[in-house]
């Protein structure tokens, strides 16, 4: 059986470090407030306000270190409340989507692009991949036994020596499901 964890994923938003110094002031360092389950990788003490065409949502948190581009992950939930319609994407992969304001206690950046909701997706560490022969990229079907269980289908593979082993569904997935992170799933194809 190839039972993974489950990690639910509530709305997040990686800052590049320019963003980072706009929204928070210069030479601003990110403070750790836990780890999470990606090495190297947390949840910082540091929230943000961010503001679509319709509405806004406040205590953003934002996830550590910094990235090279600025995302907002939300859920398709989120997305009906601020007015925009982000794709369904790989963390990343932002050419294409739409963009929202986000708000810091020291200034406020106007994002061109960057939101998306994340794709549901199973970090692999390469080793827990071979063992059963995952490739990186590869679409599964899970089966996640909750409240009401479901099969997710198209769940994308992450593969490489710096991951964890450890599935990301949003909260709206979550929900449908009536599972938590902590709870575990199956690969079934």
């Amino acid at each position: 059986m190839k039972q993974v964890p489950i990690g639910v994923s509530a709305r997040h938003i990686h800052l590049s470090p320019e963003h980072i110094e706009v929204l928070f002031g210069k030479g601003y360092e990110l403070k750790e407030m836990k780890p999470l389950s990606q090495p190297g990788q947390f949840a910082a003490e540091e929230t943000v306000r961010v503001q679509g065409p319709k509405g806004e949502i406040g205590k953003i948190r934002i996830l550590g270190p910094a990235r090279g581009n600025t995302q907002l992950e939300i859920s398709r939930t989120d997305s009906f409340g601020l007015g925009v319609k982000p794709p369904v994407r790989e963390s990343g992969r932002i050419e294409g989507t739409p963009g929202i304001k986000v708000i810091g206690p020291a200034g406020e950046v106007e994002l061109d692009r960057g939101v998306i909701v994340a794709a549901r997706h199973i970090h692999f560490h390469t080793s827990d991949a071979e063992r059963w022969g995952i490739q990186d990229k590869q679409l599964l079907k899970v089966r996640v036994n909750g409240e009401r269980p479901l099969i997710f289908e198209e769940v994308l593979a992450r593969v490489s020596d710096s991951y964890a082993l450890d599935m990301h569904i949003d909260t709206d997935e979550a929900n449908a499901a009536g599972v938590q992170t902590g709870d575990t799933a199956e690969i079934i194809g």
